[in-house]
């Protein structure tokens, strides 16, 4: 209990001290697990739509993989971003490991199957009533889609903070490829491990006590906003 204590008093004496370096690995958490969240965005909400507005043969078990995938564990991702960017790997030229880049690359092999599979299944849901209803309306095609993003607006918010908070706490993937290299590639998740490590447990629960705040402050955030569209 005394450890939790100096911990809480830790973090809070890190915050209002404006510790140069803490918030130097705050910042590039955030910045690692905005840029994958939103290139995954890009990615897996145009692919759960089309996923779930189409079918196509071997549909099926390119569902089952995506499946798969949203529980894929973080080292693998991790070990295979690493190989195919190690110097010997087929993206050897452009030196990416040990950088944030490569930290983005495999949050966003981690994060896309989730935003697509969470997608995905909203628009099963979603699709035939809100295609029927606009179809009685006479509705164009663009428009039939453009009712249903419509629709789906806080299901798809929810798909997108569910991919944040998985990048946001991971440690696997990004400790392989980035090496947790103070001043380059330490990020929370990493720094949170090292200090286990070294036995500095008040700093490792102050650094978990931030990252737990980030998280409360987004799904508050998304608990807002559903709150607001459903009235």
């Amino acid at each position: 209990m005394d450890a939790i204590g100096h911990g809480v008093m830790e973090a809070l004496r890190l915050i209002f001290s404006g510790d140069a370096e803490i918030f130097e690995i705050v910042g590039l958490s955030l910045y690692v697990s905005f840029f994958s969240v939103v290139i995954s965005s890009c990615i897996g909400i145009p692919a759960g739509v089309f996923l779930g507005t189409h079918s196509f043969r071997g549909k099926g078990i390119l569902i089952r993989v995506i499946y798969t995938l949203m529980s894929l564990p973080p080292v693998i991702a991790g070990l295979t971003v690493f190989l195919i960017l190690m110097r010997r790997g087929p993206l050897g030229s452009f030196q990416l490991n040990y950088t944030v880049t490569a930290m983005i690359i495999a949050q966003i092999c981690l994060v896309t199957p989730i935003v697509t599979g969470l997608t995905y299944n909203l628009v099963k849901e979603k699709a035939p009533v809100v295609y029927k209803l606009a179809t009685t309306l006479g509705a164009r095609k663009a428009s039939r889609m453009k009712l249903l993003i419509y629709e789906m607006r806080t299901g798809l918010t929810t798909s997108v903070v569910s991919g944040f908070g998985r990048a946001i706490s991971e440690v696997g993937a990004v400790m392989i490829v980035g090496g947790n290299i103070k001043g380059r590639t330490r990020v929370m998740t990493t720094y949170i491990t090292e200090l286990k490590g070294m036995g500095n447990y008040e700093r490792a629960i102050a650094i978990g006590i931030i990252l737990l705040a980030i998280s409360f402050l987004v799904n508050a955030l998304l608990y807002h906003f559903q709150e607001r569209e459903s009235r």
